[in-house]
């Protein structure tokens, strides 16, 4: 009777070690995959913030890549703040490609886009600060 349990007990043993092991397999499928994607996405520019020039290079970039945050920025103090930290999103989350083009060397997409150049939407605290800055 022990002898019968014993194997009974071992048989299950075995049947979670396959399960596990067949897991595993899995995961390393699934680690391959995700891989190919991050080659993917560095091949395409990913995980750098970049300057683009064009509007051409603009729609290029976007049929390429699924998710896309572009800032279009002026050369002032606010647009540096926000240079920054898109600099340091954009190797964070190498999913989404982060790029910049000058808002007014693009005026077809700025219109086409209703880009609004400015923080003044974002809230007060903002434009106070973007005032003050002005003054001093």
């Amino acid at each position: 009777m022990v002898e019968k349990q014993v194997l009974t007990v071992a048989k299950a043993v075995e049947e979670k070690l396959d399960e596990e092991i067949c897991a595993l397999d899995d995961l390393e499928v699934l680690r391959e995959r995700k891989l190919k994607k991050m080659n993917r996405w560095i091949s395409l520019g990913h995980g750098e913030y970049s300057d683009i020039s064009s509007d051409k290079e603009f729609f290029s970039l976007v049929k390429a890549s699924d998710r896309v945050v572009c800032h279009f920025y002026r050369h002032n103090w606010p647009c540096k703040v926000m240079d920054k930290h898109l600099s340091i999103l954009a190797k964070q989350h190498i999913e989404t490609r982060f790029v910049k083009m000058h808002a007014e060397k693009s005026p077809y997409l700025a219109e086409k886009l209703r880009i609004v150049v400015g923080f003044d939407e974002l809230g007060a605290e903002t434009s106070l600060a973007q005032r003050n800055w002005k003054r001093g």
